[in-house]
């Protein structure tokens, strides 16, 4: 990279004053977490989290299962996890097509760079980094595009094959060749261009379903990283966090204390993201995944079904058939949390604003909570983008501002001294003082008239710079027209580039060197949003 620049976040006008303050250290937030991002807080993690009782031996077998076709690494951090001294840093996304937006991608490099910073700070413990895919969701339109060179791809509904699956896991990917053609125009012909994509489309459409698919290519990009990738949607770590869904289904336990916290980050300014449920807990079959709502008759219905069930029979359907109850996004932490020997959580800004909210609920069910790790956040500028910018006499971080001001700083910026009234204001002032001194000593009365003519006079002089502003920027068109290419390229619907494009463009330019690139520059303590300029 030529460049590489760093921001404050509160001057990126793109994170939460919550975020921010949370950063900061600000001691009003301190309720609503365990330790502060910083590493020396993981001496006391790792003490209170080697406290807990984690089911170790059932984790390495499922694991192994889960991994047993990933990188070597993967499968030795796998097994690292049967002993005592070995934690895991952790992160969740969601089964977004060929990872979705770029925070993916930078999602899973913070954890690992995480767990790499934490082994050489403390050399007498390992550390794992894992991506815990969300297979058990099912928002198919969240989840059935990409974003590249400003035009979106999409799988239809129609297409995918197995759409009716009660989960996004679920899903078969063999009805991808549309979609893999369309890429491939886009992408073109360029020799490293095809055989990525070649790669692509032996992961997806050799695949059984869209979890394979994930985590084969979480492998491909990541595994010689170690990146243990897991799948929660497993009845046997089900078994192991039966008593909390219990708890949940019958004495509606969760809701009260997560509400609770959320009144209180109220309190102090902070709206909730995310609001529980008296049940938090997904019934889960072949065809659906609805909620469990509890009738006034004492029986539980299924959200959106005709299935009712009494109490007992309830009992008896968790007691029996644990992979069919599946947490929602209150407690899919807890569950993650209970599950793993976990340290802490990497997520972006809105995802740790709602763990804020879960807390009280963790100590009430005596998990460790995890320290939260906001991700880092990157800016990729590529080369023809740079030299557009270098062309206007701008850099890279004035595009953090917004469009109009940005091209009202630049027009004004380059207008000569004739279009600026300033001086001229100045002396009008000067001038109207006089006579208003002149006129109050015959007519005090006079002298609200004076005033008004001034404000009249100071009036005209600002509507002729806009008349001035408005021709420079006639003169500047093309320029201007530049500023706003630019923008949206690198801020694609007035969001962060990293919300909306794919990797791929990226990935097939450069190759494996992105990744490194990427790699390099995800620093977990720094806390600096990074612009990388070609």
């Amino acid at each position: 990279m030529s460049k590489i620049h760093s921001i404050n976040y509160s001057d990126t006008g793109f994170f939460s004053e919550h975020i921010v303050r949370y950063l900061k250290g600000d001691a009003t937030l301190k309720p609503f977490y365990n330790l502060p991002p910083v590493i020396e807080s993981f001496a006391k993690a790792i003490d209170f989290k080697g406290k807990e009782n984690c089911n170790r031996e059932l984790l390495v077998s499922i694991l192994l299962e889960q991994n047993k076709e990933c990188h070597a690494n993967s499968i030795n951090n796998v097994k690292s996890l049967a002993d005592k001294s070995t934690f895991t840093v952790c992160t969740g996304h969601q089964l977004c097509l060929f990872t979705g937006p770029l925070y993916f991608i930078y999602k899973i490099l913070s954890t690992i760079n995480l767990a790499e910073e934490l082994q050489r700070k403390y050399p007498d413990n390992k550390f794992v980094p894992v991506y815990w895919m969300a297979s058990e969701d099912h928002d198919f339109e969240e989840i059935n595009h990409i974003r590249i060179f400003g035009k979106t791809i999409s799988w239809s509904k129609e297409e995918a094959t197995g759409n009716e699956a009660t989960s996004a896991g679920k899903i078969e990917t063999k009805s991808l060749q549309r979609v893999f053609a369309e890429l491939t125009r886009q992408i073109g012909a360029e020799t490293k261009a095809k055989a990525f994509i070649g790669r692509l489309s032996a992961i997806y459409l050799g695949s059984d379903n869209l979890a394979q698919a994930t985590r084969s290519l979480a492998n491909d990009l990541f595994g010689s990283y170690g990146l243990v990738i897991m799948d929660a949607d497993d009845s046997r770590f089900k078994k192991e966090f039966a008593p909390i869904l219990f708890d949940d289904v019958f004495n509606n336990t969760n809701v009260n204390l997560v509400n609770e916290s959320i009144q209180k980050l109220m309190d102090i300014g902070i709206k909730p993201i995310v609001n529980p449920r008296p049940i938090n807990v997904f019934y889960l079959t072949e065809k659906f995944r609805q909620r469990i709502e509890k009738n006034n008759d004492g029986n539980f219905s299924i959200v959106n079904t005709d299935l009712v069930f009494t109490a007992e029979q309830l009992k008896s359907e968790l007691e029996q058939h644990p992979e069919r109850f599946s947490p929602n996004v209150v407690l899919r932490s807890l569950y993650q949390e209970k599950t793993l020997p976990n340290i802490a959580y990497v997520g972006g800004a809105g995802e740790l604003s709602y763990w804020m909210e879960y807390k009280k609920m963790f100590e009430r069910h005596n998990v460790f909570f995890p320290i939260l790790m906001l991700r880092n956040s990157i800016l990729f500028v590529d080369e023809a983008s740079s030299l557009k910018i270098k062309k206007l006499n701008l850099q890279v971080t004035d595009f953090f501002t917004e469009t109009e001001l940005l091209i009202k700083q630049y027009v004004t910026g380059l207008a000569n001294e004739n279009n600026n009234f300033e001086v001229e204001g100045q002396a009008l002032k000067k001038l109207y003082e006089n006579i208003s001194t002149k006129v109050a000593s015959v007519d005090i009365t006079l002298k609200a008239s004076v005033d008004a003519d001034l404000q009249k006079a100071l009036n005209g002089l600002k509507a002729m710079e806009q008349k001035l502003l408005r021709a420079e920027k006639q003169k500047h068109e093309t320029s201007i027209t530049q500023i706003k290419k630019v923008k949206e390229k690198l801020f694609p619907e007035n969001v962060l580039q990293e919300r909306v494009d794919n990797f791929i463009p990226h990935y097939a330019k450069h190759g494996n060197n992105y990744i490194e690139m990427l790699k390099e520059n995800c620093k977990p303590f720094e806390g600096k949003f990074v612009v990388l300029e070609e």
